[in-house]
């Protein structure tokens, strides 16, 4: 069946809608986790912290909603590259899903009982939902840019080969504590917007600038682990962008620095990183002077520039292999078949933007600052 997409095009879209994707949550369920990060640090009392809490609580299981595509696109789109990180990741994974689940827990069973020692429990417990994803995911990136060990046989039967403590190498931590940086900038500049309480704004302020502050200081270093620590991977020979998909068809090598060669050859890619120091100096500056809106969009601009770069480094692989770099995932030879690749891009085309629309109205429904006040007369606050 001839389709109005050719197979090539097809794969580039999902590659972009897959990015589009993680975007998405960073910049929604993001600010959550990063206030949830900062929550033992910028409130001092019971009121203070559950009004930082509920300047998050009544959006962020919909913020979740990016998570879940995210998953569900890689599974559906990418089928190798979902078994392979998945299988290869599960006990990162596993930490992942049991801090994302004391969130729900924390929300709801915080304020059941007015013990002091209860609350702060659920308190920490939150801290670990934000602080834990966001290091982790961290991590994971920092894993994918310098290969994971894995390798395919002739049966494209699948052997990981490496260990939860491998995952933490000096690079793969650096990406860490970047990816925690990068959210406690955003969660910092959602509290001055959303907390009417000044002191835990004035709070959220001095941690927020350093954390941005943090993350020009991490990416930069960032930079520097790619270019001269020898990580890349570059394609060798001809490559059939339309060719069905196999991961033994590609000829792949490890290439020393070969992650900058984009940059190189398409110089309009420069803007992602750009986007990644700007936007962190521009919240550095918002936060520090007080201007909300500008900060919280300096996070966001920083988080785009910052995933960006990533994505656009590392074009056309989505998950080289530094065992067997033959068997390394690329665009090309990872995705699902043509027709599932379009048949899902319609679907998108008419999901997609009813969940932005719907997300629009719910925000803008739920606007306000949140109070402390807020706390004693309404009841469907945390």
């Amino acid at each position: 069946m001839d389709l109005p997409l050719d197979y090539a095009t097809l794969r580039i879209i999902w590659w972009a809608l897959m990015g589009v994707l993680l975007i998405g949550f960073t910049l929604t369920d993001g600010f959550d986790l990063g206030v949830a990060a900062l929550l033992p640090f910028v409130a001092r009392d019971d009121r203070e912290r559950r009004m930082v809490i509920n300047t998050i609580g009544a959006t962020w299981e919909g913020n979740q909603v990016w998570f879940i595509l995210g998953g569900g696109a890689i599974f559906a789109a990418w089928p190798f590259v979902y078994a392979v990180s998945f299988s290869g990741f599960y006990l990162a994974m596993f930490a992942v899903l049991a801090a994302l689940i004391l969130r729900p827990v924390g929300f709801k069973y915080r304020s059941k009982r007015p013990d002091r020692r209860w609350r702060s429990a659920w308190d920490w417990a939150l801290f670990i939902g934000g602080f834990v994803p966001a290091l982790v995911f961290g991590v994971a990136v920092g894993n994918v840019l310098q290969g994971v060990p894995f390798r395919f046989d002739s049966d494209l039967r699948v052997a990981y080969e490496g260990s939860f403590l491998g995952l933490f190498t000096p690079f793969t931590l650096v990406c860490g504590l970047l990816s925690v940086a990068m959210v406690v900038t955003h969660g910092a500049a959602w509290l001055t917007i959303k907390a009417e309480h000044g002191a835990v704004r004035d709070r959220a302020r001095v941690i927020g600038s350093i954390a941005a502050l943090a993350s020009l200081a991490l990416f930069a270093v960032g930079y520097l682990f790619v270019a001269f620590a020898g990580l890349g991977f570059r394609l060798d020979g001809a490559v059939n962008m339309a060719g069905p998909s196999n991961p033994l068809r590609a000829v792949a090598v490890a290439a020393p620095g070969a992650w900058l060669a984009n940059y190189q050859a398409h110089r309009w890619m420069v803007l992602a990183p750009v986007l990644g120091f700007v936007g962190a100096a521009l919240a550095f500056v918002g936060i520090r002077r007080g201007r909300e809106w500008p900060a919280f969009a300096g996070s966001s601009l920083s988080a785009l520039g910052i995933i960006s770069t990533v994505g656009l480094s590392m074009f056309p692989f989505i998950l080289p292999s530094s065992l067997d770099p033959r068997s390394s995932l690329t665009v090309w030879n990872a995705s699902s078949s043509h027709l599932t690749l379009f048949v899902m891009l319609l679907m998108t085309v008419v999901f997609l933007p009813l969940i932005l629309a719907y997300t629009a109205f719910v925000y803008k429904v739920l606007w306000g600052r949140s109070s402390v006040a807020a706390l004693s007369s309404n009841p469907d606050l945390y």
